[in-house]
Parts: structure tokens; C-alpha cells; sequence
């Protein structure tokens, strides 16, 4: 196998694979935990274990479809998030540690025993994450996509978290009920950025990384129409782009949030907004 050689032969040993794989030494290495259903240590203290020729076969595949540039955790089918694992598959996002900040709010933010509602949930993350971490709580995710409604449905039972999945677009099948907290990651891409022609957005659904507009279209839909749902003094919290910020909280402030503040993640970025909105209805 060299360097740029994808090919694995039946009877390699692990040893040899990671000397010689085509792929930087993480990435390989959970590829052959997949293959293998080896754990990282038993990777080490089995090193001399040959492959057989499934396992070289799979691994072959795994290789080359990496080199062309397909996502590890569409490979995997599974992506580690908020210390919870997901079944991902190509009909929805891969869960990225930007987005824990979202969650983390969430949890502060959401009161003892509240209702919340997180809006295109996708492979069901923040719904999953929050649930998961706030079991008082009543939690309903809801999405466009059946497929991908199938898959948080799915992760739900995997992590033993009870929550609410609707196939709705935005607010349209949500009926008239008020929620303690709205959370969202929604699309918020620039139609045309360079970015969703590069790396693994390429291979992710497109319609939920972009609005196919200025990327802040969902964001003030959201913020508009969100008024109608939510309780009292409840906060209304997005994720948006590393330079949405400002744009996200004068939509806020026009729409009567009060409080309307951003939050950075750890990269310094501002990557979440809200606010609360006030309503006596």
C-alpha cells in the first residue's frame, strides 16, 4: 500500500496499516475501529492482527472514499456530539462542536420543567443533547425532511431520551402552543459561498446549509414568526454565521426581543443570538 494507494491486502496487520495508511493517523484509525469493531486500545494491543478479506475490502473502500473526500462520520455513520453518539447519514448535517455552545445556552436558559422546541432539527443533536441533559424537560424537534425525522427518531431511542419529532416547515404544522425556549440551527450560508463546493460541506445536504439567498432569510423568518410561540419572557436562541451576528440582533431588536445579546464560541466567534420576547398574550 503506498502512499496515496488506497488499496488494503488480505492478512495486513493493523501495525502495517497505520505505518503505511493513505490517511492522516486519526482518521485511519477510525476507519479501522469501524472495520474491525476494535476499540483504540485493542487497536494497540492487537496490532499484529491480520485483516481478513472482508475486512481489507471494507477498509479499501473506506480508504477511497475518503481520499475522494467523503466526510469520516458519512463513512462511520455515526458522529460523537455533546458526549452522545448519532447515527448520521448523508440526508442530514454532521453534528459539529461549534453547535454545543447552542445547547449549552439552551440548558441555562431553559426553566425547571419547560417546553422547548428546537426547529430543523436534522439528525435530531440539540433536541437529543438537551433532552438528554434536562430529562424535566418536555422537548419537540421538528423537521422538513422525513428522512431526516427518521434518523432523530432513531437517535432519540439509541440515547434513551424521550422527545417529540414533527415533520413541519418551520412554524406551518406546529399548532398553537407556547413554548418556554425555541432553539435553531438553521440554514444560513451565503448562496454561492466557496465553502459549500469544499471539504465536507460538499457532501452534506445542501438545503440545510444554505437558504439559497443572503443566508439570513430562515434566520428572520424565524425571529418573525417565533413571537407567536412562545411563552412569556421566553428565549428565542439561533446559531448563524461568524458574521451574522450583528445582522441576526438588529432583526431581534425590530421584531421586540428584549435582553437581545450574542455569545461567542471558543474560537471567540459570535455564533449564537437571542433573545426574549415578552408577550402578555
Amino acid at each position: 500500500m503506498s502512499v496515496m494507494d488506497a488499496s488494503v491486502a488480505t492478512g495486513t496487520t493493523i501495525a502495517a496499516i497505520m505505518q503505511r495508511a493513505p490517511l492522516a493517523q486519526l482518521e485511519a484509525r477510525i476507519l479501522l475501529a469501524h472495520v474491525t469493531q476494535l476499540s483504540r486500545v485493542q487497536l494497540i494491543t492487537q496490532s499484529e492482527r491480520a485483516l481478513t478479506a472482508d475486512e481489507a475490502q471494507q477498509l479499501s473502500q473506506l480508504f477511497a472514499r475518503r481520499l475522494a473526500g467523503e466526510p469520516i462520520a458519512y463513512l462511520t455513520g455515526e458522529r460523537e456530539f455533546f458526549g452522545l453518539s448519532f447515527d448520521v447519514s448523508p440526508a442530514v448535517l454532521i453534528p459539529r462542536p461549534d453547535t454545543e455552545l447552542l445547547v449549552e445556552l439552551a440548558i441555562e436558559h431553559l426553566p425547571s420543567q419547560g417546553r422547548a422546541l428546537d426547529m430543523g432539527t436534522g439528525s435530531g443533536a440539540i433536541a437529543i443533547a438537551l433532552a438528554h441533559a434536562r430529562p424535566d424537560a418536555s422537548v419537540t424537534a421538528l423537521d422538513v425532511s422525513a428522512e431526516a425525522l427518521a434518523i432523530a427518531t432513531s437517535n432519540a431511542r439509541k440515547n434513551q431520551v424521550k422527545a417529540d419529532f414533527l415533520r413541519s416547515d418551520w412554524f406551518s404544522a406546529v399548532e398553537a402552543q407556547r413554548f418556554d425556549l425555541i432553539v435553531s440551527n438553521p440554514p444560513y450560508i451565503v448562496a454561492g459561498d466557496p465553502h459549500l463546493s469544499e471539504g465536507d460541506l460538499r457532501f452534506e445536504p445542501v438545503d440545510a446549509l444554505t437558504d439559497h439567498g443572503n443566508g439570513l432569510s430562515d434566520l428572520h423568518t424565524i425571529t418573525r414568526d417565533a413571537r407567536a410561540y412562545l411563552a412569556p419572557s421566553a428565549w428565542l436562541l439561533m446559531e448563524h454565521g461568524y458574521d451574522q451576528a450583528a445582522a441576526v440582533r438588529e432583526a431581534l431588536s425590530a421584531h421586540g426581543y428584549t435582553e437581545v445579546q450574542s455569545w461567542r464560541d471558543l474560537a471567540g466567534i459570535e455564533r449564537v443570538s437571542g433573545g426574549r420576547y415578552r408577550t402578555d398574550k
